[in-house]
């Protein structure tokens, strides 16, 4: 069978045309303007989670400095607090409270202190803090050695035990002698002593 096209175009000519020039104008509008709309709708889509990303990233990055400066700021203040409440403000204090609190910890656990010296240490390097160097030599039995030792280092003055040397005179029977070098920090005055 075969379908005489030509007879329908001209007969529906006036039928036809129009909705050829319609389709045409469709295909125009849709090539000139539908279809880079529709471009620039899918990139905008793409730009928006591409933001969204950045934005995401940007939020974090944010936070963890946060945090950096947050935990920054709590090490100060630590740092000031230890400062403040546990370092003696001064050479003259630091010999006096810890050679107070060493006698203190001798005389609690039967411990003898025998000899005790202080020197401050002349290099400071420029540093914020600066070092008392001290020896203590002390008598007792070991019981009693052990338990200076233990109170000394657990507490809660800021004393470091640098050396130890344990001697046991054969005429002094169980007494031992205790050489502690120790270590404690200041702060120095504010005209540089």
């Amino acid at each position: 069978m075969h379908i005489p096209l030509k007879r329908i175009f001209d007969e529906k000519r006036r039928l036809i045309v129009p909705l050829l020039a319609a389709l045409a104008v469709n295909l125009v509008v849709y090539a000139l303007v539908v279809y880079p709309l529709g471009v620039r709708v899918r990139n905008m889509k793409q730009r928006e989670e591409l933001t969204a990303m950045e934005l995401k990233a940007a939020e974090r990055e944010d936070a963890d400095a946060r945090g950096i400066v947050e935990g920054r700021d709590r090490t100060d203040s630590a740092l000031k607090a230890f400062y403040k409440d546990v370092l003696p403000s001064s050479l003259a204090s630091a010999r006096d409270v810890t050679y107070l609190r060493l006698q203190q910890i001798a005389e609690l656990h039967d411990v003898r202190l025998r000899q005790q010296q202080s020197t401050p240490d002349k290099d400071t390097k420029g540093g914020v803090l600066r070092r008392l160097r001290l020896t203590m030599q002390l008598e007792g039995d070991y019981e009693s050695i052990r338990l200076f030792i233990h109170q000394l280092e657990s507490g809660s003055d800021f004393v470091v035990i640098d050396s130890v040397e344990l001697v046991q005179d054969e005429q002094a029977g169980s007494l031992l002698t205790l050489t502690l070098g120790l270590s404690t920090y200041y702060r120095p005055e504010p005209h540089g002593a």
